[in-house]
């Protein structure tokens, strides 16, 4: 059996890693090249466009951007065609609904879909200790949950297709929400000279305490960014998709509305390729919005 990997970025390449490890035999396929190069090294086989990895695996990892990167690299015209009994293994970052229709498109190839976002970052991906939500028929998770099990050590079956998608956004805008509140009592503590180790010291020993706060505050306080571990730029797309959900959903979300501007600051300043934390810069009216 062949396993192929569509998008080997800065979550996809470490996740491709562990299979080859683990001695699974691997396609992958990344619209940027050089982002494969380790992986061929490792063993894996490089193919030239997604359309050879889909016809020439028994299912298809897909680690890409967004939903439009799956259309192009997934459900185009051709890649469709070699859909027949494929199991496209979905975990990139999407709206349930997109995803439903992903699943619809795919079926109607002769292929099976199965959704399975994960909630963690590159450190989680590289060791396997990624959270793994799935979501579609029982059978096909069972089917593909020894695979999974290579991401995280404990894969859970949400429900049926979009559940998974929607919880993964439901985390998401948590990361957006802490953050961006964390960022703004941090620097209202600052500027009105609270010591900052008096600041996290009280905030540790309450219940308002989250451990992204020590996470990020170090880089924060640091003005440090780099490298990101998950860009500006992609928690603002999950935040818009958030966003889209809530509405269609008959939730009142204005408070997440301020963190998306927060964040569309933060990609004006120059910020779109850092980590997400960066948003601090933003909330401390720290820098210019480029122009």
């Amino acid at each position: 059996m062949t396993i192929g990997f569509i998008g080997t970025g800065l979550m996809g390449n470490p996740m491709a890693l562990r299979l080859l490890n683990a001695g699974i035999d691997l396609a992958v396929y990344n619209r940027t090249t050089k982002r494969t190069q380790n992986l061929e090294l490792s063993g894996a086989q490089v193919c030239k466009n997604s359309d050879e990895c889909v016809a020439t695996c028994d299912a298809i990892v897909v680690m890409v951007s967004d939903y439009e990167a799956i259309e192009v690299t997934v459900l185009n015209k051709t890649a469709r065609q070699h859909l027949v009994n494929t199991t496209v293994i979905q975990m990139s970052t999407i709206g349930p609904q997109k995803s439903r229709d992903s699943a619809n498109k795919i079926a109607a190839a002769g292929g099976h879909y199965l959704e399975a976002p994960v909630l963690g970052s590159i450190p989680q991906a590289t060791d396997g200790s990624l959270i793994v939500m799935a979501g579609g028929e029982e059978e096909l998770y069972q089917r593909w949950r020894g695979l999974l099990s290579h991401f995280g050590p404990e894969p859970q079956l949400v429900g049926p297709v979009g559940s998974a998608a929607a919880l993964k956004l439901c985390l998401n805008q948590l990361i957006a929400s802490l953050t961006g509140a964390f960022a703004l009592s941090l620097g209202a503590a600052i500027r009105e000279d609270v010591p900052v180790d008096t600041f996290m010291t009280i905030l540790r020993n309450s219940a308002l305490y989250a451990p992204t706060f020590d996470k990020k505050v170090e880089g924060m306080l640091a003005d440090r960014y780099t490298p990101a571990n998950f860009p500006a730029k992609h928690l603002l797309k999950d935040v818009r998709l958030f966003l889209n959900m809530a509405e269609e959903d008959n939730l009142d979300a204005q408070a997440l509305q301020g963190t998306e501007a927060i964040l569309q600051r933060a990609l004006q300043m120059g910020l779109a390729d850092s980590d997400y934390s960066a948003l601090a810069k933003a909330v401390w009216n720290d820098g210019e919005a480029e122009h």
